[in-house]
């Protein structure tokens, strides 16, 4: 969910596990064949064609196969993963230019959702990533409504530790489907937000009826239990992992609809109001992987989700984690470079991942000594750039002979 330069291992290595992780949001999409007839895949990695549908052309998105083989040698960018996405490659957004993979498209796919991404901007600030101007190493964490991109210093919020990064829904997006508020006071990591004296009274004592406080995160407390004084100070793991009245077991979300009809249906958010749970309304809020599981799917709530567009949410396959899984445990979606090391001996595997990492290395140093020099990267220099890696190459294999 979040994207940033990574620290290099200190070995120069790059091990097996790295490799997969850094190739994962690939491997989930088909890189032969053009997802268009699939419909609109429920998710898939995207990508934009510069060359093709420059900044100010109308927005257009391909998929993995379009990339690699109809936009070979375009300027191409990557726009991670999107949902409910179907591949405009070849259709009128492109004039003349046919798709090579699928030329039967139509015209136009009116259920794909664009947003600035598509253009190469992101985030509130409207900027480019990576951003040349910007000298903050920022990482950029994805929305899992919108999926727009974010600076963690433009979500409103303090941020958690990258590691601990989980699924984030930006404030734009909280209000858009604002009973999502009362789910982010029960089980959302508990905001790090500056808030008034006079704010902070009301979130305690929201339900004291006699003038006595009521520690509003443990409506179930016993008496001999302190109250808490400021939603600020619960601990993470006590909000996360705590067992409530109203939490479901496992037994109750995997009831067959035989034995559901026997049971009265309540709606779970009701129920979570009735708590008077409250929290800030303000900035990006982030979620444990499990929180889709706590929302109520009676039918009032699941005609609110539609009326809000993210009934997606109810939809545990809907995540980047289990796309990824997705992709990694099924043989046609393995990158071919996963392929072809897990069929090497230990030795080979390493002169493939050290060959890999100087690649990389070269690339990056190739293109860090361009922006220094001020210098357009131009076909031409590419070109020259990986003769020099060639001539290299037959020095070193040439040394070795002699």
């Amino acid at each position: 969910m979040a994207a940033n330069k990574e620290e290099s291992d200190p070995d120069g290595l790059f091990t097996s596990e790295e490799l997969e992780k850094a190739l994962c949001v690939l491997a989930g999409s088909d890189p032969e064949n053009c997802s268009y007839s699939q419909g609109y895949v429920k998710r898939q990695a995207v990508f934009a064609c510069n060359t093709c549908t420059p900044r100010d052309a109308e927005p257009a998105g391909i998929c993995l196969a379009c990339a690699n083989k109809c936009h070979d040698g375009h300027d191409i960018f990557e726009l991670y993963t999107k949902r409910n996405f179907r591949c405009d490659c070849g259709n009128r957004k492109f004039g003349d230019f046919q798709c090579q993979l699928n030329s039967a498209k139509d015209e136009e796919n009116v259920r794909n959702l664009y947003n600035h991404n598509f253009s190469g901007c992101y985030c509130t600030c409207d900027r480019p990533y990576p951003d040349t101007d910007d000298q903050d190493n920022d990482e950029m964490i994805q929305c899992v409504i919108c999926e727009d991109w974010f600076h963690s210093r433009h979500l409103g919020c303090t941020v958690v530790e990258p590691e601990e990064l989980q699924e984030m829904v930006c404030e734009a997006c909280m209000n858009k489907a604002p009973f999502l508020w009362t789910y982010a006071a029960h089980f959302a990591v508990p905001p790090v937000i500056s808030v008034s004296h006079a704010e902070e009274e009301e979130v305690v004592d929201v339900d004291a009826g006699d003038g006595g406080e009521k520690n509003v995160f443990e409506p179930s407390q016993n008496e001999d239990q302190q109250p808490s004084a400021s939603v600020e100070h619960v601990n993470l793991e006590e909000v996360t992992n705590r067992s409530s009245p109203y939490k479901r077991t496992h037994e109750q979300m995997t009831d067959s609809p035989r034995k559901a009809t026997t049971k009265t249906v309540t709606c779970r958010l009701k129920e979570l109001h009735l708590q008077r749970l409250e929290r800030p309304r303000q900035g990006a809020v982030f979620w444990p992987y499990s929180w889709r599981s706590e929302l109520c799917i009676c039918t009032s709530c699941k005609r609110a989700y539609v009326a809000a567009d993210v009934q997606f949410l109810m939809d545990q396959s809907d995540t980047i984690l289990a796309y990824e899984n997705k992709g990694l445990d099924e043989p046609f979606g393995q990158h071919p470079l996963m392929a072809l090391t897990s069929s090497m001996d230990r030795v080979q595997q390493l002169e493939v991942i050290y060959g890999y990492n100087e690649l990389v290395t070269s690339i990056n140093a190739f293109l860090d000594r361009c922006v220094a020099e001020g210098k357009t990267v131009t076909v031409e220099a590419v070109h020259q750039f990986f003769e020099e890696l060639r001539a290299k190459k037959r020095r070193r294999t040439n040394a070795g002979y002699q």
